[in-house]
């Protein structure tokens, strides 16, 4: 019984003494541990008779259920001082000063989306989203891109060790779309018409054109009877609107896996006004929408008859068309976070 009155005494005068959490954990684990001091004290009951080790065992319990207590006690004491302790490292800061009222701008890119999102929606076109992470199957193969197709090879992939990605393109929503919508398209006559706007990425080398990140609207609609003519309409409404002015634009054959046919929008550079810029790789256009007529290949995976259903697919360069808008020579700044740079079109919202 002395051992035990005489381990209570000591423990108390160490936990007097402690300064931090680490000092604590070690007298936590001298005392509570395995083999710290309380849980030898049970070891020597062997040599006591059975009315002995009653009382002793009730008496180590109690010490035990004490020791924890005040360790539990004195943690809250010394968490509460690391506390004020931050508290006053804290620099002052004095309350009856004026709030600055500077406005925050939203990006340009938020900017455009938003409009482009307006002028699809009056147009009756419903707005989707989608998943930044994405399964390979939605991404290539339900847009008639097998493994091993050539056409990969335009895209170096960021690959999740899961085996999933980053969406390269945000044609990697056109299956999950044209399965959402197929059954108001094939039982109620009501066509698709949904864009999903979204962040690709892909391991580039950066240039004034080019960036490893960066914003696509990917854009379809099928019904019967749905020719490259509507493509054209929808487009040319749509830049118009934009830029609030005709846009000189042309339309020359490009190779699409999921399009047949297939072709590259571009619009005159509005940089250099079509006489050559390293934004435009010196051509004086600019490729910003590849599109065409949805492969047959493609309709049929989204679960509709390519025989009975025809419709066309765009994927919109968000980013190059902020880059037009408002006369952004080099797509980096929309990455840099530069305030200065990017709080000039506060004023657009």
């Amino acid at each position: 019984m002395d051992k035990i009155e005489e381990l209570k005494k000591q423990f108390e005068a160490e936990l007097s003494s402690i300064r931090d959490m680490s000092e604590l954990e070690g007298v936590r684990v001298a005392y509570l541990g395995k083999k710290g001091s309380v849980t030898g004290l049970l070891k020597g009951m062997k040599e006591l008779s059975n009315e002995e080790k009653k009382t002793f065992g009730q008496l180590v319990n109690e010490l035990k259920n004490s020791v924890g207590e005040k360790i539990a006690e004195k943690t809250a004491e010394l968490k509460e001082k690391e506390i004020q302790a931050e508290i006053e490292l804290m620099p002052e800061f004095d309350l009856s000063m004026p709030a600055n009222t500077q406005r925050g701008s939203y990006h340009p890119i938020t900017l455009v989306q938003r409009q482009c999102e307006q002028i699809f929606k009056s147009m009756g076109f419903t707005v989707e989203d989608y998943s930044e992470v994405v399964t390979d199957y939605e991404c290539f193969e339900s847009v008639n891109i097998p493994k091993n197709h050539p056409a990969r090879d335009m895209q170096d992939t960021y690959y999740l060790t899961n085996g999933q990605l980053l969406k390269s393109q945000t044609s990697a929503a056109q299956n999950a779309i044209l399965r959402k919508y197929k059954k108001p398209l094939t039982e109620d006559g009501v066509p698709i018409k949904a864009i999903f706007p979204g962040r690709c990425f892909r391991n580039e080398a950066t240039d004034a054109c080019h960036e490893n990140t960066f914003f696509q609207m990917e854009g379809m609609m099928v019904d019967k009877d749905i020719s490259i003519s509507n493509l054209i309409y929808f487009m040319k409404t749509m830049l118009s609107e934009v830029f609030q002015k005709d846009i000189k634009v042309r339309l020359r054959p490009g190779f699409f896996p999921f399009v047949e046919p297939g072709f590259e929008l571009d619009i005159s550079c509005l940089i250099c006004g079509g006489e050559g810029c390293p934004s435009c790789k010196h051509s004086g256009w600019l490729e910003l929408c590849p599109c065409g007529m949805i492969h047959p290949e493609v309709l049929r995976m989204g679960g509709i008859d390519p025989d009975e259903y025809t419709g066309f697919a765009f994927g919109l360069g968000l980013t190059r068309l902020v880059m037009m808008k408002y006369g952004i020579g080099d797509i980096r700044d929309l990455n840099s976070g530069n305030i200065k740079a990017l709080s000039q079109f506060t004023d657009d919202e």
